[in-house]
């Protein structure tokens, strides 16, 4: 197998900061559809024993895991981040993106959701206190798995 995966279309995590029901949906979702899932991160991930699973570990440091996803996702293959900056760089190689909630990223809304991410950003080093997102429960376990699925019939049409 290549570095960028089995063909036609893989799935990337970037894994750092997936929450574990993501994760699992994906190893499930690897075995049933036969689709290459790859965990990226900076620290050593255990994955279930699988030809269709498997974990990219790379050197600690900004934007490591990012470059390493950016660098071997293609065209239709999924990318799975909460990353907006590098949701942007996939979708400008022809990869889709979409976050762990199930919201996808696309052409169309990754340069509002980029200036929302940097105003807000701007905001916090201004010592505003934003919060942070929402639990993760089951409605977002659902939009997500919702939105795997119809990347995984798109793939088979």
């Amino acid at each position: 197998m290549s570095e960028t995966g089995s063909r036609p279309g893989c799935i990337w995590v970037d894994a750092d900061a997936c929450p574990v029901p993501v994760r699992e949906m994906l190893f499930r979702a690897a075995t049933r559809a036969k689709v290459q899932v790859t965990l990226v991160a900076n620290q050593w991930l255990r994955t279930p024993p699988s030809p269709f699973i498997r974990a990219i570990q790379v050197q600690g440091g900004y934007d490591v895991a990012d470059d390493a996803i950016v660098e071997r996702a293609a065209a239709g293959d999924l990318v799975v981040t909460q990353d907006i900056p590098l949701a942007s760089r996939v979708l400008a190689k022809g990869a889709q993106a979409v976050n762990p909630r199930g919201e996808p990223f696309t052409p169309d809304n990754i340069a509002e959701r980029l200036s929302v991410r940097n105003f807000m950003e701007e905001l916090r080093g201004a010592g505003v206190q934003t919060g942070g997102p929402s639990a993760y429960g089951a409605r977002e376990r659902q939009a997500f798995a919702a939105r795997l699925d119809r990347w995984i019939a798109q793939r088979r049409s």
